[in-house]
């Protein structure tokens, strides 16, 4: 039997109906909120721009309408640590899984910066870096790893210095202080170069001299290195002599703040190993199944961070599936419990309204109307692979336990994939009870292909809350 499109959209009105009472428009969720932009000016979270997390106000506002004040948090997909350090300000302990090293090494350093007992110490020494700029004597500079897809990204003056900082930081007697400042040079890497991260990969700005065609893109400014590092060196600088160092607002005063740990690799692979009924609170927002492909995006710090050419295609596959290029995970039933495996392929496998539109794809696939056939893998593996972390989500979890997830819906071939209404009909076979999903006001929009081929449709962008029943 053929799936249409009016089949799909069948289906979704139906499954719509059925969530009709939990779905609520939260007006209170502007864009600013579930992204990063609401981070831009707080201290600590502005260090870094990591476009595809969520804000710590986001992390406060879920807190506090869940009236959640202690207990142990996780998140599996930890990014740049936001769920974890807006937490232990609230004094909760918080657990952090992350495959990506750049994200990994944000955390780690902020939590080096966030756990030190001398800031007047490490204030001292910023400021001596900011006034002497040691890196402006050296002689040489060290040879500056790149993969594939980063050479050429930096002009050569930019390189250059970008090599002799890397020298200046190697005769810094304090490890703590050669990191803290490897994560500064982290932090400008993408405005002094002539990259842009764009979602699916790194713009290239015409000035690099790599062609593309006749669209000549423009990045705008691309600020020198030492403009670059020394600004960053003071905002840092200004952060760590502010008040209440690292946080932006906590609620309610605390006698000491939460401790955090980080879990270095795939959730897909440590969830399994923890211990059932620890936490009293999940809070997260995984990869969308939106093609993006963050071993990309990121590809700039992961160079720096010496990935190789082996490794970011290892990391490419071991990430849950969320771009074309993902191949199908071995062995999976070998990491999760023969329980939790059998009931999560059992509840993806039943996922009507899923199966429909995979389908559907595939015979897109077939007709050759896909623009990428690795679209049908994706979407597959993406919703197979989340049911396995619902289901382990929810061992872990205590009874009562809220989880709170961030994601977008997306459309594919102008089938519209209700991401938020499928995970949580998955979700409630996992023993979770959809309490809410809160919607934003405005949601978002498709991409030019998808409107040009099918027309504009307004997609949910949502903050799903459950809890473990």
């Amino acid at each position: 039997m053929v799936v249409t499109l009016d089949k799909i959209q069948e289906l979704n009105k139906k499954l719509e109906n059925r969530f009709r009472g939990k779905l609520i428009v939260n007006q209170d969720l502007k864009r600013t909120l579930v992204s990063f932009q609401a981070n831009k000016k707080s201290p600590g979270y502005r260090w870094y721009k990591f476009k595809e997390g969520y804000s710590s106000a986001l992390v406060d506002y879920a807190l506090s309408q869940l009236n959640f004040k202690s207990g142990k948090i996780i998140d599996p997909f930890a990014g740049s640590g936001t769920s974890l350090f807006a937490s232990a300000e609230h004094g909760l302990d918080a657990v952090g899984i992350e495959l990506l090293p750049i994200g990994a090494e944000i955390i780690e350093v902020r939590k080096i910066i966030f756990e030190s007992n001398n800031h007047n110490k490490l204030n001292k020494f910023l400021q001596k870096w900011i006034e002497n700029k040691p890196w402006i004597g050296e002689k040489g500079g060290r040879k500056i790893n790149h993969l594939n897809i980063t050479d050429g990204a930096f002009p050569e003056t930019t390189e250059d210095l970008l090599g002799k900082f890397l020298n200046a930081i190697d005769q810094v007697k304090n490890k703590n202080y050669r990191r803290i400042l490897r994560f500064v040079l982290l932090c400008v890497l993408e405005e002094i170069s002539f990259t842009r991260k764009d979602g699916q990969y790194l713009r290239w700005d015409y000035r690099s001299g790599r062609g593309y065609g006749g669209n000549k893109f423009n990045k705008g400014i691309i600020k020198g290195f030492n403009q670059a590092i020394i600004q960053k060196l003071q905002d840092i600088l200004s952060d760590l002599k502010g008040e209440d160092v690292l946080f932006d607002f906590p609620k309610e005063p605390k006698e000491k703040t939460g401790n955090i740990e980080i879990l270095k690799g795939s959730c897909l692979t440590i969830l399994p190993n923890l211990k059932s009924d620890e936490f009293d609170f999940l809070m997260t927002s995984p990869p969308y199944c939106n093609r993006y492909d963050y071993t990309r995006t990121y590809a700039l710090e992961l160079a720096l961070l010496d990935v190789d050419e082996k490794k970011i295609r290892d990391l490419r596959q071991d990430m849950m599936s969320c771009t074309v290029e993902n191949k199908d995970k071995q062995n999976l039933d070998r990491l999760f419990s023969h329980s939790t495996f059998q009931k999560a392929g059992k509840a993806f496998e039943e996922q009507k309204e899923l199966q429909a539109i995979i389908k559907y794809l595939e015979e897109k696939k077939n007709n050759k109307e896909l623009n990428n056939p690795g679209i049908v893998r994706m979407v597959k593996n993406y919703f197979y692979e989340t049911s396995l972390i619902i289901f382990e989500s929810a061992r872990i979890l205590k009874k009562g336990a809220p989880f709170v997830m961030v994601n977008d819906n997306v459309r594919y071939a102008g089938a519209n994939i209700p991401v938020d209404l499928i995970l949580s009909d998955i979700a409630q076979k996992a023993g979770f009870d959809v309490e809410k999903i809160w919607v934003l006001p405005i949601g978002k929009g498709n991409s030019s292909q998808q409107m040009g081929a099918h027309g504009r449709e307004e997609l949910r962008k949502c903050v799903y809350v459950w809890r473990k029943l």
